[in-house]
């Protein structure tokens, strides 16, 4: 395949399109049923930013939403923070859940789970069902009742699903961490929402390491003193059991009828919390209704899921995504689930799996499909990936050569997408359609109700330049409230302190002319160098497209004066690379011609690995705090981390930069990377 550079286009919409997939029949129903004709997607989505109130009662009604009585209206009032959807209805996520579940494969398994510690767990809908009807009766067995909390300390296993499902259909309030989080970063979590019931497991094999929990187990419970009640699966050693627990089986005991409280539409459905890499993490607690009508708008619309379909992208019950899977089975698609280490025995792994289970939709980080483009992995070659029709990255900015690696070795006519949003809405802000070409390193379209913009720092719409990330209208996704946040003064600290009624996420933001856009990394972490704005984004493209860098951190220490600061880059090298004098010269020559001369770095750091949080974001926020003197126990929450060691090189700088003492020379960087 001939390489492509930033906005080529890699794939162009089929000529049947429109009549054919999801989205062009929802196109269809608006005409026929609201009069409503729309020439192409730009214009379906400026009427669904325009005209609030009927696209999300359009949204209602071709989903056929259950509710035991009617909304009053759509939008009660459309301010932000305080906008009110459908006051008036009362529904439950997990009923909705189960009906599309029963629709989306018959007799067939709906729920694949691969895992590395067990053999493979297939169930169908009805399974599913009759185990939510018995799990709802263990939890009320449990005193669990209207608003209670039900936290888990689970992997990515059906029995998190049935549990949560379950919870759901009492209007209790849900929240997870997947087991790798340590005991101090679950406690972190659990313990601001004050859990009723806690379900965890002992352990869980991790490629060919069995990982005990059951010391983590018990320190958690020890710091939670609202919890009555501990539900113990046995994943890891079926003999095992800590003492005042109820066991899986024991809590599955009795079965019952299959219910749904109805709740009001803004009734908490569960928390999600922030990756909490600095400070206490931010308890986002979202509702039942706007995360149904989201994420059937996202998966019908966006990822093009339905009956037929089957979605397995790979995540812990610690990232949103995990949430958004679960709803994959509501917009009537099959699920996978994987526990386990995604690259053992090789990058392969995940790729077999898709091939095994005929998945339809593909998903995965960015950091995956990077680590799977430099170490040129062939999934086609691998495994038959034939069904695959839809590729989705998240978590960060996938680089256009990625997009190349994945039409050359995945699939010539997969649909490829990276929608960027977060947990704070529990789903994206842009992301693609398949009424539009995708272009190598953009991101396709603005997603259906999000009317998002890119704002410079007076607050002014730009097109063509970065700018910041805001949504300047409601979407029913938006959190409900933080938990323990009366008034809710920190809301709007976190979303609408720098523009008032407009949300402001964090990301700096390009949209381009013809509608496309380009997240270019946090502003926080802006590499601001003699007035030269630039998102790190854009920064890592350029590096990381040179074969002997794997991986790279840049951070912009300002200069207090006024000057322009040191800017420091950090560099995985691939096996067999140094840090010669011939790569620094080529990291300075491709940054300077694609980027400027302001941002070549002014030292290059060889390190063993990027800080990561556990949903694989780089930390440059919390390096840069390590940096200019911030412990780094203050700086990073070490438990949030993927790989929390990774910190240590940059305390020892720090630590040198206090003493005065000299940055290492090229010679000796290059000796170290040698060792």
């Amino acid at each position: 395949m001939t390489a492509v550079k930033q906005g080529d286009v890699v794939w162009t919409p089929h000529n049947s399109s429109r009549d054919c997939s999801r989205i062009g029949k929802y196109l269809q129903w608006l005409e026929a049923e609201r009069g409503l004709s729309f020439p192409g997607y730009q214009e379906l989505w400026e009427w669904s930013v325009t005209d609030l109130e009927q696209f999300w009662a359009t949204i209602w009604d071709y989903f056929d939403v259950i509710s035991s009585t009617p909304y009053d209206t759509v939008l009660s009032e459309r301010t932000m923070p305080g906008a009110r959807w459908f006051p008036g209805a009362r529904i439950n996520y997990a009923e909705h859940v189960l009906r599309g579940a029963a629709r989306a494969a018959g007799d067939e398994p709906v729920m694949l789970a691969r895992s590395q510690t067990r053999g493979p767990v297939d169930l169908t809908a009805q399974e599913i069902a009759e185990q939510v009807a018995r799990a709802r009766v263990g939890l009320q067995r449990l005193g669990v009742g209207l608003g209670d909390r039900v936290a888990a300390y689970l992997p990515n296993v059906p029995e998190a699903i049935i549990a949560f499902l379950a919870c759901a259909s009492l209007g209790a309030v849900w929240s997870s961490c997947p087991p790798e989080f340590g005991a101090q970063a679950a406690v972190d979590r659990l313990a601001q929402i004050q859990p009723k019931v806690l379900f965890v497991v002992d352990g869980y094999r991790y490629g060919e390491k069995e990982i005990d929990r059951l010391p983590a187990v018990q320190e958690i419970r020890d710091h939670l003193p609202s919890l009555e009640a501990t539900v113990f699966l046995p994943y890891l050693q079926a003999d095992q059991r800590p003492s005042g627990v109820t066991t899986w089986t024991e809590f599955m005991s009795e079965d019952g009828p299959l219910s749904f409280d109805r709740v009001p539409f803004d009734h908490p459905l569960y928390v999600l919390f922030s990756s909490g890499t600095t400070g206490l993490p931010k308890p986002i607690v979202h509702g039942h209704g706007g995360i149904l009508l989201e994420h059937l708008k996202s998966h019908s619309f966006h990822q093009e899921l339905g009956p037929g379909d089957t979605m397995f992208f790979f995540t812990t019950t610690g990232w949103m995504v995990w949430n958004w899977i679960v709803s994959a089975l509501a917009a009537e698609s099959r699920i996978v689930l994987f526990d386990g280490d995604p690259v053992s025995p090789d990058l392969g792994e995940l790729w077999r799996v898709a091939g095994e289970t005929r998945t339809t939709l593909y998903g995965g980080s960015a950091a995956f499909f990077t680590a799977c483009r430099a170490a040129d992995v062939r999934p086609r070659e691998l495994a038959d990936i034939s069904t695959i029709r839809t590729v989705v990255s998240s978590g960060a900015p996938l680089p256009a050569e990625c997009y190349q690696w994945i039409y050359d070795a995945v699939g010539t006519d997969v649909y490829l997408q990276s929608p960027s949003g977060g947990t704070d809405v529990c789903g994206a802000f842009v992301g693609g359609t398949v009424l539009l070409p995708v272009r190598a390193g953009e991101i396709a379209c603005r997603c259906l109700g999000a009317k998002v913009q890119a704002f410079d720092s007076a607050g002014h719409s730009v097109v063509g330049e970065q700018g910041e990330l805001v949504v300047t209208e409601p979407m029913p996704s938006m959190p409900v409230q933080l938990w323990n946040d009366p008034g809710g003064r920190r809301l709007r600290s976190e979303y609408y302190k720098d523009f008032p009624g407009v949300w402001r996420h964090g990301d700096w933001i390009t949209l381009t002319e013809h509608g496309s856009a380009m997240i270019n990394g946090r502003s926080d972490a802006t590499l601001n160098r003699g007035g030269v704005r630039l998102g790190t984004s854009e920064f890592y493209a350029v590096v990381e497209n040179l074969p002997e860098i794997q991986d790279s951190l840049v951070v912009h220490l300002e200069d207090a004066s006024g000057g322009m600061g040191n800017l420091l880059l950090f560099v995985v090298l691939a096996p067999g690379a140094l840090l010669d004098d011939s790569l620094q010269l080529r990291i300075a020559a491709q940054l300077r011609q694609a980027l400027s001369p302001r941002h070549v770095p002014d030292a290059v750091h060889v390190i063993d690995e990027v800080p990561r949080t556990l949903t694989g974001k780089k930390l440059e926020v919390p390096v840069k705090r390590i940096l200019t003197g911030t412990p780094v126990a203050v700086a990073a929450s070490k438990g949030a981390l993927q790989n929390p060691g990774s910190l240590a090189v940059f305390e020892d700088l720090a630590a040198a930069r206090l003493r005065g003492t000299s940055e290492p020379t090229l010679e000796q960087q290059t000796a170290a990377a040698a060792v």
